[in-house]
């Protein structure tokens, strides 16, 4: 039962996950969620990103999906999904420190911290919880 529940609950998040990457893309482009002063090298960086992430976002509904199936491929997918989303937030994190990017104002640090922290918490907890044997 604590097994079944656990899935659910990550099966959720994947899914809340995934659609927050593809609704921060859909922002980036549409109503720019830049900071007012970014770096020379802040849109090469960042426009090197929509198509990695829309493949996680893709990838992270289809483990969420499976997981609520109950689908073995859900925990495999769900493995891969979370070395993606730490690789994801220590490479952002790692170049919002070197562009000073946290620091552009309340609103991008708020935004950028939320958003790295998540995914580097997130990815280690589904990598953990996932990788643990059901209990009997």
């Amino acid at each position: 039962m604590i097994e079944i529940k656990r899935l659910k609950t990550i099966a959720a998040l994947e899914l809340l996950t995934g659609i927050g990457l593809i609704l921060f893309w859909i922002g980036f482009f549409t109503i720019g969620l830049a900071p007012e002063n970014p770096p020379p090298c802040y849109f090469a960086y960042e426009h090197s990103f929509p198509l990695p992430d829309i493949i996680l976002a893709v990838a992270l509904l289809v483990s969420g999906i499976l997981l609520l199936k109950n689908r073995e491929a859900g925990r495999t997918l769900s493995l891969v999904c979370a070395g993606g989303l730490m690789f994801l937030g220590l490479l952002d994190f790692s170049f919002n420190i070197q562009n000073d990017i946290y620091k552009t104002s309340t609103l991008d640090l708020a935004l950028n911290v939320f958003i790295n922290v998540w995914c580097v918490i997130f990815g280690l907890a589904v990598a953990v919880l996932i990788s643990r044997k059901p209990v009997a």
